[in-house]
């Protein structure tokens, strides 16, 4: 069996993983599939922590534009994060991983208060660790909370889960000349504004050395592809 490529990453899944064919909400079989991935992924004895979104509840910007205050609209976009960590959450632990949720915002009664040196912890400990809530704040998105829990863990690779191959020279649903990059700088990302994962998040990963690795997240076994080195997606690094 091929050793894994990196010893600790963290994945970013958005919430629009969790609604598969469904305009809104989980999919059923959606949670057992990727579970059983993340603990394939563990078995090999990689540190997994976890940034989900909430795009499959509610996305702030988007209450924004029915008429919410924006500060309010991100507030609920972060409770909408915790409620997919849970679901999450459950299961992985069906599939035999003991998980942790640690949240950006204090709600004891569901999960852990994020404390740094409690998720690094965790993970030494053999535990998945899921992190909600974005970083805490409005007007920051989970890419952002990705990048920023990524550079506090330490991971070797920040793994960017999406719904296309890579990352491309232009959108490839609306261009069909759009080109797949293997590899790309993360200068290259901030120039051409390329909406994969926001600016502030490529800064952060780019200040603190971590790769991005940018892949098709609905292409069963992914993320053990990755996670082994294989060349697939695109690689994000200086």
């Amino acid at each position: 069996m091929s050793e894994p490529a990196y010893r600790r990453v963290l994945l970013k899944l958005s919430g629009e993983v969790l609604m598969g064919s469904q305009p809104f909400g989980i999919a059923r079989e959606i949670l057992p599939a990727l579970a059983a991935e993340i603990a394939d992924v563990r078995s090999l004895g990689v540190d997994v922590a976890i940034v989900i979104g909430g795009g499959n509840i509610i996305r702030g910007i988007a209450a924004t534009e029915q008429g919410l205050d924006r500060v309010t609209g991100d507030y609920m976009g972060m409770l909408a994060t915790v409620i997919n960590a849970l679901a999450l959450q459950d299961a992985l632990e069906r599939r035999g991983c003991i998980t942790r949720v640690m949240t950006a915002l204090e709600m004891r009664a569901v999960a852990e208060p994020f404390i740094r040196r409690r998720a690094v912890r965790h993970l030494e400990k053999g535990r998945v660790v899921i992190f909600a809530a974005g970083t805490g704040n409005p007007f920051f998105t989970t890419d952002s909370a990705a990048a920023l829990r990524a550079s506090e863990m330490h991971v070797d690779a920040l793994l960017k889960a999406t719904k296309v191959d890579g990352l491309y020279t232009a959108d490839p649903n609306r261009d069909p000349a759009a080109t797949l990059l293997k590899t790309a700088s993360y200068q290259y990302m901030l120039e051409s504004g390329l909406q994969v994962m926001d600016a502030a998040a490529v800064s952060l990963c780019q200040n603190s050395c971590i790769p991005i690795r940018i892949f098709n997240i609905r292409v069963p076994g992914n993320i053990r592809r990755v996670i082994l080195g294989e060349d697939i997606g695109s690689t994000i690094t200086a």
